[in-house]
């Protein structure tokens, strides 16, 4: 039989060589990479061929990879939120609504 020929393998070092085989085999791709905006309102002062650029808050001279500036992808234009007071839970005594205190629910007359 096939299965009684097996070399039989611990079950750390099976999951480590399958770990071994993914990383691999998966390409790397550029979501991998961080981040590189080009930052707009300041001088260059950068070497030719690049421009200040801005890598995980950190503005300095390198060759961007997103098309958008920082400053731009910051500035996404949602809305604020705004916030109301909280309404009281009792109702006022001129709706005619009893809730007495130390029992469940309301009633009326």
């Amino acid at each position: 039989m096939i299965i009684s020929r097996l070399v039989k393998v611990s079950t750390p070092s099976l999951m480590a060589a399958a770990l071994f085989a993914t990383m691999t085999a998966v390409p790397q791709t550029a979501a991998a990479a961080p981040s590189v905006y080009p930052y707009e309102g300041v001088a260059n002062h950068c070497p030719a061929g690049q421009q200040p650029v801005s890598m995980d808050g950190v503005i300095c001279c390198g060759v961007p990879n997103q098309s958008i500036s920082y400053q731009a992808m910051m500035r996404h234009g949602g809305s604020k939120r705004s916030y109301s007071a909280s309404k009281p839970m009792s109702q006022p005594v001129s709706s005619g609504v009893i809730c007495p205190e130390g029992q469940k629910g309301c009633y009326t007359n």
